[in-house]
């Protein structure tokens, strides 16, 4: 994904930016006259012509399948794209155009950069009629799966999707299979099993858990998971909602940050991570220094320059901790039209595009990244996380989906590093959480 830890590890300083941003910049948020309706998009298209500003920059492995499929776009319907490789800025620099005139037809990014910019202020286009069209005889809303858009994260007020998803990423807890090949054979299924799992590699010398402590988003997804599986999806989020600061006082938030808190006083994690500079951890985890690594589905390319020879990677879920459905996390990537686009329906088209198989496994197995097809096929490296989202019976989003302006980075994220760098405990984290939690609802209505 082009380094896309940094790109995930920004996210949510980014998304508070961006709302302040779109709210308050010139012209504020959107009113009647720049929405968009829904258009017919079945149409010859030829000598129209599409501004496409996109997340990727020239040369990554994603840009080169895309540019692909737009010289097939421009042969098969005589449109054509005029194209911006601009970069994860991309979002960034959407916020000002789109109190202008001079919006682009077509952009793409993040669900979680691009839903505070453009899907949750009301100026994106409906893109029902993408839904509905057809790629391979198939309707796009076939071709995606119905957990991913069950929960309506791809839905404005309108109750309309403003986003269609043409790519995934997710994580797992990584380990090389050729190392550890009863990983692959047993993979723990529950906490026991996993502290057992844990405890044997302690006992035969080898660093259990290897972890940059520096990135808080990182740190964070074990409380949050811990959370999921305890309560099921959505429990995060709902934590979060709570103005009056009480849900923190539920059994189960204690116990998920006891779930932490025994990871650090058990030993498990390595040595050092607590002050460690990414990427120091993964490098010496890809090196075989430390067994297991908690991350995301782009953990192959990332390290796959300094891994040792023969590294073979695989993954295994976060363990269950109750019988909640154990839920996959599921984040997204893909195109959204603004509502002042002047090019709606070639725009449109080419999002339903990128649907297409040949795309779409070529994103598989060139790119080596997860399509949004369960039916493409996608690189070895990191067919453990397709497997785990195909058979997971529900999704949820990074964050548990929490997007409130400033909540991440300024009330959890600090208190969180102190519980898992071992400044705090459980009973201290909850505590701090509830009170600060009750301040920033104060603090923001």
């Amino acid at each position: 994904m082009g380094k896309p830890a940094r790109h995930l590890r920004s996210l949510a300083a980014l998304m508070g930016v961006a709302l302040a941003l779109t709210t308050t910049a010139c012209g504020g948020a959107t009113d009647a006259s720049t929405m968009a309706d829904t258009v017919d998009i079945s149409g010859s298209i030829s000598g129209q012509t599409i501004n496409y500003w996109s997340m990727w920059k020239d040369g990554e492995p994603q840009q080169k399948v895309i540019a692909a499929a737009i010289a097939d776009f421009e042969k098969e319907t005589g449109a054509k794209v005029s194209v911006q490789w601009q970069g994860r800025s991309n979002s960034e620099k959407l916020v000002p155009a789109l109190n202008t005139n001079n919006v682009p037809d077509l952009v793409d990014g993040t669900l979680a950069k691009l839903a505070p910019v453009i899907g949750e202020t009301g100026q994106a286009s409906p893109l029902t009629s993408v839904y509905s069209y057809k790629v391979d005889d198939t309707s796009i809303s076939e071709v995606i799966p119905q957990k991913f858009t069950s929960n309506g994260a791809f839905k404005g007020e309108d109750g309309q999707p403003w986003m269609v998803p043409y790519s995934v990423s997710s994580d797992g807890i990584w380990f090389d299979a050729a190392k550890h090949p009863e990983l692959k054979d047993k993979p723990p299924a529950t906490w026991d099993e996993f502290i057992n799992v844990l405890d044997k590699l302690k006992a035969s010398g080898t660093a259990p858990i290897a972890a940059d402590g520096d990135i808080a988003g990182y740190n964070a997804t074990w409380f949050v998971t811990s959370l999921l599986r305890l309560k099921g999806a959505g429990s995060f989020k709902a934590l979060v909602e709570d103005k009056s600061g009480d849900a923190w006082d539920a059994p189960e938030v204690l116990e998920a940050a006891r779930k932490v808190e025994n990871l650090v006083k058990g030993g498990y994690l390595n040595s050092g991570y607590n002050a460690s500079k990414f990427p120091a951890q993964q490098q010496l985890w890809a090196n075989g220094d430390a067994a297991l690594m908690l991350n995301g589905s782009w953990t192959p390319t990332e390290t796959g320059s300094y891994a040792v020879p023969g590294f073979e990677y695989s993954s295994f879920q976060f363990p269950a901790m109750s019988d909640k459905p154990a839920s996959a996390r599921v984040d997204f990537i893909g195109f959204a039209v603004p509502a002042k686009s002047k090019n709606q329906v070639p725009a449109q088209r080419l999002a339903a595009f990128m649907l297409n198989s040949k795309y779409q496994n070529a994103l598989g197995t060139e790119a080596k990244v997860l399509p949004v097809r369960p039916d493409a096929p996608v690189a070895a490296a990191v067919e453990s996380v397709k497997a785990a989202i195909d058979a997971a019976p529900a999704t949820h989003l990074q964050n548990d989906g929490v997007t409130f302006p400033g909540y991440m980075e300024k009330v959890f994220f600090p208190k969180d590093d102190e519980l898992f760098l071992g400044k705090s405990t459980a009973d201290e984290f909850v505590g701090k959480m509830k009170a600060a939690q009750i301040q920033y609802w104060k603090d923001n209505g």
